[in-house]
């Protein structure tokens, strides 16, 4: 939106320049004040519009809340809080599986990303990673790789670590 409101001004600011010009140029000819007029009425509307555009912009629509997430294949399904930083990482809050296992005992740290291409009308779209690694046992690994679309976030999951901690598999993760 920013892109075509960008190029609206600068194409209003062409005309602007074209009308000084013809009116210092051409003088004050009557045929040149009615296509004056009429240059001054087509950039106040196009302002207009571009105003409206730039006003109507929604950032409502984003990541950042509290997401639960449902893998297949495994009991590791998880719920936690996603806010996305300015650089698109993420910064990870609340974190905890819904059951316990023995690749994930305690402390876990969790990192990811989330590289926006698209906020139509407040609909998210973008690309989305996560990782959690084991801290207790130390050693594994739980991948996410995913499309964020609106309030649903999925693709597909890896595991790797130690014996009984591989494996993978597709998630859906849901805004709550």
């Amino acid at each position: 939106m920013f892109h075509v409101a960008g190029g609206l001004i600068h194409l209003l600011l062409v005309f602007a320049v074209i009308s000084l010009i013809l009116h210092f140029v051409m003088g004050a000819n009557d045929n040149i004040g009615i296509l004056m007029k009429q240059l001054a009425i087509a950039t106040i509307l196009g302002l207009l519009v571009t105003l409206v555009a730039c006003g109507n912009s929604n950032n409502s629509g984003n990541i950042n809340g509290t997401w639960t997430a449902a893998l297949t294949n495994t009991a590791f399904n998880f719920a936690t809080s996603l806010s996305v930083n300015g650089d698109e990482s993420l910064s990870v809050t609340n974190f905890s599986f819904s059951t316990s296992s023995p690749c994930f005992v305690s402390g876990e740290s969790e990192t990811g990303s989330f590289i926006l291409s698209g906020n139509f009308n407040g609909n998210v779209t973008g690309k989305f990673q996560f990782t959690v690694q084991s801290g207790s046992p130390s050693g594994n690994t739980l991948a996410l790789t995913g499309t964020a679309n609106g309030n649903t976030i999925s693709g597909m999951w890896t595991l790797t670590g130690g014996t009984g901690c591989n494996g993978s598999g597709s998630f859906t993760m849901t805004k709550m």
